[in-house]
């Protein structure tokens, strides 16, 4: 069948931490057409497994890859109906996730959660980015690494997370060798939903640069891995390595299957695998160097092109052809955004305010910020450091947590949500500075992402990074980022800089700071940098102490 210009549909589908959303779009001018929304049905698995009584310890984050499918089955043929499409008229699928999400699989892609034996096994089901339990393992690898000088930790900002591909890995083998030996993959999400779709396992480039510690065409030494564990040696040619796809690239036609799944026409072409983060870029059309795009939602994700390679100490990695082919693509972090805010209104916010919300038509969110708006820079006394997750960017280490200094009797809580606000914006400002400091241009600020929507954030950031700040025009940035890749898999486009300039798109500067309050956040970063290096860079080891405590109180090795 043959589609006019005019005609030709991609569909993207963005698979998220709560949900995944596929998002019909005319590849001519990216148009997007139609929605479909799609909740994972297990959700984040943090306190049991399914149908289980297995308990889970602190820090493990888990989640089932039939959710996933889930998704294409009906978010897809949602999107289809919303947007009145004909699916003879699309071309193309690109998709993409959170990352680094792995799946354990058999050699033919079974995740091994699905097998009976393994059902009551934590380490059999997929490990969603935020799952933080191996960061003993994560610093072993730094620890070796830095004691042999291995020329690869410096692309990494120097030090490995605890939420990538081999950490997460070592922490299988020894704490669950039977599980470790069943695994014929060790797969991105991103690469295992495109070898659902084609029938083909392709690894991306994005996944394996950044979270897969591949440089320069080579992984970790098997030397290197025998040293962390002599079982650990071959990791990397039995369970992780294969065929790496470039993006924009096509890793395959849409099988029989995949395409009663979804409504779409088999043999259609299906992009190679991609993050969330990255392939929001040229949604923004942003890929040009110095556009620093955040994608902010439940975590940040800090995303830049540049034309020279640098060392940037704390970054998430720097990968050739990361997020475009032919620029060096940098990459940064908070583990702990969104989920942040929605912590304290889940958590601590008394039954008044719901009510008082209620009655007026809002969410809490909506009601505590606008109390929130109309403080002045530091009116509610407060300082706080955005660690409840762990930290990312710049100093890599999920042992840390959250700290809140200044309350009082008279603290209400929209002072500590305005506080929680001001902390995230004080460790993007972390982020940027450390990228200048190392001579990466952060010329304009670019956001995506759900927090867009609220105004008094972004003019926090605005004053807080003294720049103004863009938006991105598409409220489906990664899954229009993922058709965009997907029209070039297809061929509509040239390359991904020609589709961003015809498909993408953002709004310039605007949000600007506001003098006068930019320069009292100055006063109050100064703060936050007393605290965030004494906490986290030595001053002060207790946060490190009570995950020990807490460890040794539930019964959970450390």
């Amino acid at each position: 069948m043959r589609v006019g210009p005019d005609e030709a549909l991609a569909i993207g589908v963005d698979f998220g931490t709560l949900s995944g959303r596929a998002v019909v779009v005319r590849i001519s001018d990216g148009a997007e057409l139609g929605t479909g929304v799609h909740a994972y049905r297990h959700g984040v698995v943090d306190r049991r497994l399914p149908g289980s009584e297995v308990r889970l310890g602190p820090d493990v984050a888990l989640q089932v890859p039939a959710d996933y499918v889930e998704v294409l089955r009906t978010a897809v043929p949602e999107a289809l109906r919303a947007a009145g499409a004909d699916p003879g008229d699309v071309v193309a699928v690109g998709t993409d996730f959170t990352a680094c999400t792995m799946v354990p699989v058999t050699d033919d892609g079974t995740p091994l959660c699905e097998l009976s034996r393994f059902t009551d096994r934590p380490h059999a089901y997929a490990k969603l980015w935020r799952h933080h339990a191996a960061q003993a393992q994560a610093d072993r690898i730094n620890d070796l690494a830095r004691q042999r000088r291995e020329p690869w930790l410096g692309r990494y900002g120097g030090l490995i997370s605890s939420e990538w591909e081999f950490a997460k890995a070592l922490e299988i083998l020894e704490e669950d060798p039977e599980v470790y030996a069943a695994i014929g993959h060790w797969v991105e999400a991103a690469d295992w939903i495109v070898w659902q779709l084609t029938g083909r396992y392709v690894r991306n480039a994005c996944s394996a640069g950044y979270k897969g510690i591949l440089q320069d065409g080579r992984y970790p030494s098997r030397d290197f891995l025998a040293t962390l564990d002599p079982r650990f040696a071959g990791f990397v040619e039995d369970k992780l390595a294969a065929d790496i796809g470039q993006l924009g690239a096509r890793a395959g036609g849409l099988t029989e299957e995949a395409a009663a799944w979804t409504g779409l026409r088999p043999g259609i072409a299906v992009a190679v695998g991609n993050v969330d983060a990255h392939v929001t870029v040229p949604a923004a059309d942003a890929v040009e160097p110095g556009r620093l795009v955040a994608i902010m939602g439940t975590s940040t994700c800090h995303v830049l092109n540049g034309t020279v390679l640098r060392e940037v100490p704390g970054m998430c990695g720097v990968v050739e052809g990361g997020i475009t082919p032919g620029l060096f693509g940098y990459e940064a972090g908070q583990s702990g955004v969104g989920d942040v805010f929605g912590w304290w209104v889940d958590t601590a916010v008394p039954a008044s305010y719901q009510e008082a919300a209620a009655g007026r038509g809002l969410d809490v969110h909506a009601h505590l910020t606008e109390l929130a708006a109309a403080q002045p820079v530091g009116g509610h006394g407060l300082l706080a450091l955005d660690w409840e997750s762990g930290n990312r960017s710049v100093l890599v280490d999920h042992e840390l947590s959250g700290l809140l200094v200044g309350l009082t009797l008279s603290t209400r809580p929209e002072d500590v949500y305005r506080a929680l606000i001001e902390a995230t914006a004080y460790g993007t400002r972390t982020i940027v500075e450390a990228f200048r400091g190392a001579g990466v241009p952060v010329e304009e600020f670019v956001v995506a992402g759900g927090l867009v929507k609220n105004d008094l954030l972004m003019q926090i950031y605005a004053d807080v990074l003294g720049m103004p700040l863009s938006v991105i025009t598409s409220q489906q940035g990664p899954a229009l980022g993922s058709a965009i890749h997907a029209a070039v898999a297809a061929g509509w486009h040239a390359d991904i800089v020609v589709a961003a300039k015809a498909m993408g798109g953002r709004r310039r500067d605007l949000y600007r700071p506001d003098p006068a309050r930019q320069a009292a956040y100055d006063t109050l970063y100064a703060e936050y940098r007393w605290l965030h290096d004494h906490f986290g860079r030595g001053g002060s080891d207790v946060m490190h102490r009570l995950k020990d405590v807490q460890r040794r109180a539930l019964g959970v090795a450390s």
